[in-house]
């Protein structure tokens, strides 16, 4: 195998239910076996902050190699690594098949898994990771716990970053009083029976974030397919599970896994496709979560059913074209395409889709945002956050857009608050928490 082939990258399953999986010495020694081959290529150097964390330990080493570092200190590289698949998918030239066969980011997850099979994973990251139960009891008091989470309560704020680690100064998402499936049910949307993808069915897979933090994705979402004739149904079982993930909690996912996938399963078979509205869950559908049950049938089915939100609106102006009504809209827009949705390995698909708007000036930028999920938001985290997503903000801030938006909602939070910081001359563009909400303004709807 000759070194930088050009074969496409291949994914290995999880191999999470065999022992060996969990052995540390046979962690430790891929570890290391990985690790040395990182150090002598580099050219993840400027991704994100494991591997300067990385390289940074191994050139302050009494050797300047590998042999002479400690595994103990290997954790902070570990804990900078937010499974953005960036490295397996745009860098590393030793990807399956080469036979040096790297997964940087599964390799890091391994060891989060052994930590969670030994009970290493601390509380409050296991308890933030219950995205449903937290929506849910917040969606309750959503007034409440929005004036607790307000950047200018200091004292809740305060509280917060000692007892959750949730830094004091990071943008938080707010959570909604009413989600958006019970939102959808209250008003649903009348299907256009003129429009040229009259007869399409789908599956709207809310994603927690929408159904409990920003319904107003969703219900754009359904307004732009109602109007290009695409009947469709909310169904959110659960989570994806991504937080869980990032945990190491892999049985978890499998669980949650098993149980949206079954549940889909009558969906697809009636003919429906799947859309999932955020970047994350969709990659764990179409991909994660056949690589952690890749003999479960129903997984396997809903991966192959399954479209990123962009990626289906495309789909549509390619093969029976858009419907009409689009109208300029006033401003270009800063696009930032999210790791997640450049992991789908599906190409620049919201951009495509802003590009199907009359007059569209779009902007891409594609570099990480270093938010991360939940991981930009800790007390530990949030500076760095903030320095690897600057290239970003100062991008948003030249551009001089009048909207910026990126398909991670939390990503685009992140980065309207790096425009924030940065305090240039510009205007501050207006945040779209998602690029469907672009074409339903086209369209005519204030969203």
């Amino acid at each position: 195998m000759k070194e930088g082939s050009l074969a496409a990258p291949i994914r290995h399953p999880l191999d999470w239910q065999n022992p060996d999986f969990y052995d540390e010495a046979k962690l430790d020694a891929e570890m290391r076996r990985v690790f040395d081959i990182c150090h002598t290529c580099r050219r993840c150097f400027n991704l994100c902050d494991s591997f300067p964390r990385l390289f940074d330990l191994i050139d302050e080493s009494k050797t300047a190699e590998l042999d002479s570092v400690d595994s103990k200190d290997f954790k902070p590289v570990v804990e900078a690594c937010t499974l953005c698949d960036m490295c397996f998918m745009t860098k590393c030239p030793y990807v399956p098949p080469h036979e040096w066969n790297l997964d940087f980011p599964h390799l890091m997850l391994r060891y989060r898994a052994v930590e969670a099979k030994k009970g290493q994973i601390p509380l409050t990251d296991r308890e933030l990771a219950k995205t449903d139960r937290n929506g849910k009891i917040a969606g309750f008091v959503a007034p409440l716990a929005n004036w607790a989470m307000d950047k200018a309560n200091q004292t809740m704020r305060g509280l917060l970053e000692k007892f959750a680690g949730l830094d004091r100064d990071a943008d938080l998402p707010k959570y909604a009083g009413k989600s958006f499936e019970a939102r959808t049910k209250e008003n649903p949307p009348v299907v256009d029976p003129t429009a040229p993808a009259f007869g399409r069915k789908a599956v709207i897979y809310a994603t927690c974030f929408v159904d409990y933090h920003n319904p107003d994705i969703g219900l754009a979402a359904q307004a732009v397919l109602a109007k290009n004739g695409v009947a469709t149904e909310v169904v959110y079982p659960q989570c994806c599970g991504m937080p869980m993930l990032e945990q190491g909690l892999i049985e978890e996912v499998a669980k949650g896994a098993k149980t949206v996938a079954a549940e889909m399963r009558p969906w697809i078979e009636k003919g429906y496709d799947i859309i999932a509205l955020v970047p994350s869950c969709a990659l764990m559908l179409k991909f994660e979560w056949p690589l952690i049950l890749p003999q479960n049938e129903d997984v396997k089915l809903l991966s192959k059913s399954t479209f990123d939100l962009s990626e289906y609106v495309v789909d549509i102006g390619r093969k029976e074209g858009m419907a009409p009504g689009l109208q300029a809209v006033d401003g270009g827009i800063s696009l930032h395409m999210s790791c997640h949705s450049r992991a789908q390995n599906m190409g620049q698909k919201a951009a495509e889709m802003l590009r199907l708007v009359p007059g569209a000036a779009v902007s891409v930028i594609e570099r990480c945002s270093g938010h991360g999920g939940s991981w930009g938001y800790k007390k530990e985290n949030f500076k760095t956050a903030l320095k690897v997503g600057a290239p970003v903000a100062r991008q948003v801030d030249e551009n001089a857009k009048t909207f910026v938006s990126s398909e991670c909602p939390l990503a685009g939070l992140h980065i309207a608050q790096g425009v924030e910081k940065l305090g240039g001359s510009n205007p501050k563009p207006t945040l779209l928490a998602h690029p469907i909400q672009y074409i339903a303004r086209a369209y005519g709807r204030n969203a």
